[in-house]
């Protein structure tokens, strides 16, 4: 089983992105917004996955397998009404963690999160941000891209 152990802030100053990888990313929920877990399609740039998310906020179960094109085009339409679009910039902290910090594009704009991903739930607990994060929103089930996808940006 696949444990996902991640932080999520909002963004207070976005940084220097020149060394990041950059994807745009399209995705939608085939679940609904009470299902305990969430089914997601997801493009990034030209690959596509279907990944399965429990419940949760700092640590849960996730699971995913690249499909091709074609299976995500069957699904899609299933996901309206539940979907969302951003640019991904994937990069590295000065203390060495990959950080993904997301720029929403569409009804989600000018939205901008950032997520660290831990090996162990102190870890996350002990993590200090850098100064260009802002508020902790781990725990606030408004900015989970499922809900956002389905209610819009939180108030």
């Amino acid at each position: 089983m696949s444990t996902e152990i991640e932080r999520k802030f909002l963004v207070a100053d976005i940084p220097d992105l020149d060394k990041t990888e950059k994807a745009v990313v399209r995705q939608g929920y085939l679940t609904a917004p009470d299902d305990s877990t969430e089914l997601r399609l997801r493009q990034k740039n030209d690959r596509f996955y279907l990944t399965l998310k429990g419940r949760g906020t700092l640590v849960r179960v996730e699971r995913e397998a690249e499909i091709s094109a074609e299976q995500f085009e069957t699904f899609w339409p299933e996901t309206e009404g539940r979907r969302l679009e951003k640019e991904r910039y994937t990069g590295r902290l000065v203390d060495g963690r990959i950080f993904e910090l997301d720029v929403f594009l569409g009804a989600l704009a000018p939205l901008r999160l950032v997520e660290v991903e831990f090996a162990t739930e102190a870890e996350a607990q002990d993590y200090t941000p850098p100064d260009w994060f802002g508020a902790d929103v781990t725990a606030d089930k408004r900015y989970k891209n499922k809900m956002m996808a389905i209610s819009g940006v939180p108030s």
